[in-house]
This record gives structure tokens, C-alpha cells and sequence, in this order.
């Protein structure tokens, strides 16, 4: 069983594994108690894979939010027959047009309340996911170079918010090595990777654009605004780290 005092030594050996390596320490540790959570995006395919050969029936968490890409959908639909995934979709509790309706916002290409939207549409259902169940281990696909919020992530993290560890087996992984993975594996990338969307959220404009060159590639992620993150991966609902 895993403790506290274990972590840091784990941590250390990981930064110098490879991600393969690190799904299946987690699921020799937590088996049927583990789950993992993808929101088909970019380059989804690559833990999607890495996991399901190691446990071919894991549980994976996809968020309907209401206001996804068609084409997530599409990408969904492929991997699950491809890699005959065990995906497991949490809706929000809104009607998409009545959310919109009740706060007012007059655009649907536009969020006035872009916080609000995610901790009503994606952090709750998700939250609702992780208290029905109840993993010992969660596999997410975090990775530092994505943002300055998770540069300083570790690949085991406790999070008091799910009551359970939290494992990014690709958290030092370059945009290169992903891209080497998904073609060594003839894997997929999303469909809207070709037209400039290499980080995939929700529609509106304000949500997800297609960044331009040069530009980081979370840049079209809630564009102009301070946001970095939706807020699964927050151990908390901090409004301010939004």
C-alpha cells in the first residue's frame, strides 16, 4: 500500500522512466481501483493507448460539457473502436441553451463568465465522476511544457479534492516525443489539430481558437483572458487559479 513517505522516492525514480513504465507501476499499485480521465484532445491518443494495454478495461472519464467540438466526438468514437476504450461520459446537469439563457450570455461564441461556465459544466460532472467511482489512482495527461501551472507537477500527487493519488505518467514529455509515440503507433491525432487547435476544449471562440505560429501551444486556450486552466486538475476550486 502506498504512503506518504513513498512518494518522493517514486518521483524521483519516474523523472527518469518512461511513461509506459509508470501506468504500469499504477496499476500493479491500485488495479481495479484505478481510473483515468481523457478529454479527447490533440494528442489523447497517446496515454489512451499506454493505458489500455496494460488494463484494457480501465474506467475513462470523458466530461460532456455540453459545448464540445463535433469533431471530439468523431475522435471519441474512433479511438473507442480502435482501441475498444471503456469510456464513461458524465454530463453536466444544464441544458446547454438554458445555461446560457439563465446567465445571460447573449453569444454562444462567447463566454461574459468563462469561470463560472467551467465550474458549472466541467468541474461539477467531473467531480461527480470521482465521488461515484471512488479510484485509489487517477492517470491524467498533464505535461509540464503545457502550462505554467503544472511546470512544477510531480507525477504522484495526493489530491484532497478526489481522495485519491493522482499519476501523470507524461509529464516530462516534449510535444516531440509525443509526436513520435502517436506515429510509432499509428495513432491519430484530433481532427482539428490540422487547423491550428493543439489544445482542445469547448467551441466558443473564447474557450478554444487555433493559435498562430510561434505561439505557445495552450495560447488559444481562453484567449485574452488570465485563465490557464478548466479545473479538474486543481486540488481545489480556487477561483482565482481559474
Amino acid at each position: 500500500m502506498l504512503t506518504e513517505t513513498d512518494v518522493p522516492a517514486l518521483n524521483s525514480l519516474f523523472e527518469k522512466s518512461h511513461p509506459l513504465d509508470v501506468v504500469k507501476w499504477a496499476y500493479a499499485e491500485y488495479g481495479e481501483d484505478l481510473v483515468m480521465s481523457s478529454s479527447f484532445g490533440a494528442d489523447s491518443a497517446v496515454l489512451l493507448h499506454m493505458a489500455t494495454r496494460v488494463y484494457p478495461n480501465i474506467r475513462i472519464i470523458m466530461v460532456d460539457t455540453g459545448y464540445l467540438f463535433p469533431e471530439t466526438w468523431q475522435f471519441m468514437e474512433e479511438l473507442r473502436k480502435r482501441l475498444n476504450l471503456n469510456v464513461w461520459v458524465y454530463r453536466t446537469r444544464q441544458d446547454p441553451i438554458a445555461y446560457l439563457q439563465s446567465k445571460g450570455e447573449k453569444d454562444p461564441q462567447y463566454r461574459e463568465d468563462i469561470a463560472c461556465c467551467c465550474a458549472t459544466n466541467q468541474n461539477e460532472p467531473f467531480d461527480r465522476a470521482m465521488r461515484d467511482l471512488a479510484p485509489k489512482g487517477w492517470l491524467r495527461g498533464i505535461r509540464r511544457r503545457q502550462a505554467e501551472t503544472r511546470a512544477n507537477r510531480q507525477f504522484i500527487e495526493y489530491s484532497p479534492r478526489y481522495r485519491c493519488h493522482a499519476i501523470s505518467p507524461l509529464l516530462n514529455w516534449t510535444g516531440r516525443e509525443i509526436h513520435q509515440y502517436l506515429k510509432e503507433n499509428d495513432l491519430p491525432y484530433h481532427p482539428l489539430r490540422d487547423k491550428g487547435y493543439l489544445s482542445i476544449g469547448c467551441n466558443p471562440l473564447s474557450c478554444t481558437r487555433p493559435i498562430s505560429a510561434g505561439e505557445d501551444e495552450r495560447a488559444g486556450r481562453w484567449s485574452g483572458s488570465s485563465k490557464i486552466e478548466c479545473g479538474i486538475n486543481l486540488t481545489s476550486l480556487d477561483s482565482s487559479q481559474l
